[in-house]
């Protein structure tokens, strides 16, 4: 019996023994795993700092990257002008070619900028009204959202001052908010002109005055397109109907396709046409091209066609297939207010709408 005991004593030492081993293995892996996971932990500390830093890298490469973008851009919009150097050799050793702006803020990011090209009209000048017209007839979140940009179109000192005294005085809300330009164009923009095609005396003015009218449109288009999503182009000599700019943007705005070329809101000559800024520069090209041959309404006409028609088409044929493109509103939003509206000052084409 007594031996009986001692190898239950034993058997149970044994089991004892085995019990501590395993409890001592079992602490050295808690151990092991305590050690690993604080590796574990200082390896991911690491780890999270590698990608904060390349997260913050690659954020200030992405902020570098916008900015020399935007710097690009800005100089995209400083070049604008530097299509007309290769138009007009003359123009090629210039430097940076820009309007002068008298008074404005270089607004931008608007809907709509409206351009007015200005010269003397005789002893009686219709700007004043005009402007009254359009800024009047704005709410005040139209005025927000657009640009008026006057530009002084002729080279005469004591019209570009009084043309500046009127606006000071009559227009400070809209000269302080920046919803109203005012632009000169500089007189050696122009090409010499004194090669006009010409047959008389009387044909000859009538040329330098439709080839500079495409000049100054041209020049405004272009000091325009970067301020705007839509470009309207207007004259200094007509009135505009009531909440003509609630009818425009809500026009193009129901419009179902944004294809259109181009959207007529008058069909006074090349009043009241309005066109998608990012198009600008292509039309400015091709005025330019012809800008000796027609006036600008009717290079807007041949535009339509060299773009839009097929050949062998009639102009009325092509015209009802892209009804949808080359837009006509109805009735017309702008009237002009003297009896003279031709492009052709010699013809005097006489002729108003009806509001």
């Amino acid at each position: 019996m007594f031996g009986h005991f001692r190898g239950r004593y034993e058997n149970l030492g044994n089991q004892l023994f085995n019990c501590r081993k395993r409890i001592l293995e079992f602490k050295e892996n808690i151990l092991h795993l305590k050690n690993q996971t604080k590796r574990n932990h200082q390896e991911l500390i690491r780890v999270l700092s590698r990608i904060k830093y390349g997260v913050r890298k690659n954020l200030s490469r992405n902020l570098a990257e916008k900015t020399v973008s935007t710097l690009d851009e800005n100089k995209t919009v400083s070049n604008t002008f530097e299509v007309l150097k290769f138009f007009f050799p003359h123009l090629r050793k210039a430097g940076r070619l820009y309007p002068d702006v008298i008074i404005g803020k270089e607004k931008t990011g608007v809907s709509l900028a409206l351009g007015i090209s200005t010269v003397r009209r005789g002893s009686h000048s219709h700007l004043k009204q005009a402007l009254t017209s359009l800024v009047s007839r704005m709410t005040l979140a139209e005025e927000k959202d657009s640009v008026v940009i006057v530009s002084v179109a002729d080279s005469n000192e004591d019209y570009v001052t009084s043309v500046v005294d009127m606006i000071t005085k009559k227009f400070k809300r809209q000269l302080k908010s920046g919803s109203l330009e005012v632009i000169s164009i500089p007189a050696f923009f122009y090409p010499d002109m004194s090669h006009a095609r010409q047959s008389t005396e009387d044909s000859q003015k009538l040329d330098s005055w439709r080839i500079k009218q495409v000049l100054d449109f041209c020049f405004l288009m272009l000091y325009a397109q970067p301020k705007a999503m839509y470009y309207l182009q207007l004259e200094d000599d007509i009135i505009a109907k009531n909440m003509y700019f609630t009818k425009i943007t809500d026009f193009i705005h129901n419009i179902s396709s944004n294809n259109w070329f181009y959207i007529e809101f008058s069909i006074l000559g090349f009043v009241g046409k309005l066109f998608k800024s990012e198009d600008l520069t292509d039309f400015v090209r091709f005025f330019l091209m012809f800008y000796k041959d027609k006036p600008i309404d009717l290079l807007l006409g041949d535009i339509f066609r060299v773009k839009k028609c097929s050949p062998g088409e009639t102009l009325e044929e092509c015209t009802e297939r892209n009804k949808q493109i080359r837009i006509q509103y109805k009735p017309s939003l702008f009237q002009h207010v003297g009896d003279v509206w031709s492009s052709f000052p010699i013809t005097e084409q006489y002729y108003k709408v009806r509001f």
